[in-house]
């Protein structure tokens, strides 16, 4: 069932696409040729201009351009100077939303999976759609998962409320 999901799976609302996205197969094609699947275990879900937790929400910028485009492309940032963050973008052009990995199989937290992938700034803007390097495939789906809050954004006051982390 290796099959890469369509374009039409991210152009879904982010509440929609987030937890839809556990179970599935994040496939990365190394330089070297190898070929990884890893089931996606955890992720959260950041909501446009609105939410004050979403990097789209300070509007847009060179960083946050790409959050702006139509869902299908990838959205990588730097943390603390070392961990590359994957973020998948979903919803319509202009919804500025998206969905952090926050887990893969093996691999918990969202640095761990920047450095597992070998991310860096060339992925920014990548189309999941046709990207010979980094794309998801549908896999079983899953219908038992659990949710909480978002991790890492009390600065969001009301926002940091939200159970816009989903997990298996």
């Amino acid at each position: 069932m290796n099959d890469r999901l369509p374009l039409n799976f991210f152009l879904r609302d982010v509440l929609d696409v987030a937890p839809s996205l556990l179970g599935k197969l994040l496939v990365r094609q190394f330089d070297d040729g190898r070929i990884e699947r890893y089931p996606i275990t955890e992720v959260e879900a950041y909501r446009g201009t609105e939410d004050r937790a979403c990097h789209a929400s300070k509007g847009r910028t060179p960083r946050t351009e790409v959050m702006f485009q139509q869902g299908g492309t990838v959205y990588v940032y730097l943390i603390y100077g070392q961990y590359w963050l994957l973020n998948l973008v979903a919803g319509h052009e202009g919804d500025a939303s998206a969905v952090l990995i926050r887990g893969i199989e093996g691999f918990p937290g969202p640095g761990r999976v920047g450095r597992e992938l070998q991310l860096d700034r060339s992925f920014y803007g990548e189309s999941l759609s046709d990207s010979p390097r980094i794309w998801v495939e549908d896999a079983k789906s899953v219908t038992e998962f659990k949710t909480s809050k978002r991790i890492g954004i009390e600065y969001a006051g009301e926002w940091a409320e939200k159970l816009w982390r989903y997990y298996l």
